[in-house]
């Protein structure tokens, strides 16, 4: 019989720490082209535009909004770091 190491019976193993830095430039691009390439496909393929320039599009839209996005969580990920600080350990 084995007992367990909380309360509620949940395991104590400890966490992986929390990432401090947002992920790389190009995972960003790749993610926000992706999103952009899956909001305009439908209204492109309406109008009649080729494979390749909706590809296109999507990359350009996804090199634009990679430095918002990477920025946003750059302050997301501050924002839990100051909200974990203030609880303490």
């Amino acid at each position: 019989m084995s007992t367990p190491d909380s309360p509620n019976g949940a395991d104590r193993t400890p966490r992986a720490p929390l990432r401090t830095e947002p992920r790389p430039y190009w995972m960003h691009v790749a993610v926000d082209a992706l999103i952009a390439f899956c909001a305009t496909v439908f209204l492109l393929w309406l109008f009649g535009a080729p494979l390749w320039l909706m590809i296109l599009l999507a990359w350009v839209l996804g090199l634009a909004a990679a430095p918002f996005t990477r920025r946003w969580e750059a302050e997301q990920l501050a924002a839990r770091r100051a909200g974990s600080s203030e609880r303490g350990p």
